[in-house]
């Protein structure tokens, strides 16, 4: 117990004056998990958009099977990607073994899955009057597209968040393909694994203390963003 206390005394007195060390883990961590959602959502909202809004043989099929794979192991992902990114895979002469770009493009394809069926069922939620209505005041079909998307905001924000903190707490895929190097491709997850062996426990609960900050903070922001648009939408509605 006086190992622990004293751990905890010691990883608030890194987190306090700012250590170089632990900052720029986080600053890291924020920046590939922040880089890989948007990845996903500029190649996912496209696929969400096509399975709310059309009706194709095998839909449900499809649905399906990015369902399925929201659960799939990061260590399993890592693996294959790894597979693939090594030198005798078919991506191996692109060098990304090892390297943030290769922890980007996995955690974009580890959430992917999430931002796609969430932001379709956001979508299908939407009353279909709204679509009909924006047609009929003359909007093309890609404009009353984009009008249910904005209804259906909240769900989108959702899948943002929902992504970004799958992203972040993620251990298998930036271990495997990143390699967990000092000062290139350690983040948060890994470093905690890699001071957690070297039994410098001070610095993994420090790190682990500002991982649950960062996914806590997020989570409180978006509350608070979500419920100020609403008192805005309020105001702003005819008395």
């Amino acid at each position: 117990m006086v190992d622990i206390l004293g751990g905890i005394m010691q990883a608030l007195q890194l987190i306090f004056t700012g250590d170089a060390t632990l900052y720029g883990i986080v600053c890291r961590t924020l920046l590939f998990s922040g880089v890989a959602v948007v990845l996903a959502t500029l190649w996912g909202t496209p696929v969400a958009m096509v399975l709310a809004f059309k009706n194709f043989r095998g839909k449900t099929i499809v649905k399906t099977f990015f369902n399925s794979l929201i659960g799939i192991p990061t260590v399993v992902l890592g693996l294959f990607l790894y597979l693939v990114f090594s030198k005798g895979g078919p991506l191996g002469f692109l060098g990304l073994l090892y390297t943030p770009a290769a922890i980007i493009l996995g955690e974009a394809i580890l959430v992917t899955p999430i931002l796609i069926s969430i932001t379709t069922n956001a979508i299908e939620a939407v009353d279909p009057d709204v679509m009909n209505l924006a047609k009929t005041l003359g909007a093309s079909e890609s404009q009353a597209s984009l009008a249910v998307l904005k209804e259906a905001l909240n769900g989108f924000l959702l899948s943002n968040i929902a992504s970004f903190n799958r992203a972040i707490a993620e251990l298998g895929v930036a271990l495997l393909v990143g390699g967990n190097i000092v000062g290139l491709t350690d983040v948060l997850t890994t470093a905690i694994s890699r001071y957690t062996q070297r039994g410098e426990l001070d610095f993994a609960i420090a790190l682990g203390l500002l991982l649950m900050l960062i996914v806590f903070a997020i989570n409180i922001l978006i509350i608070a963003a979500r419920r100020i648009k609403l008192l805005f939408e309020v105001w702003r509605s005819p008395q």
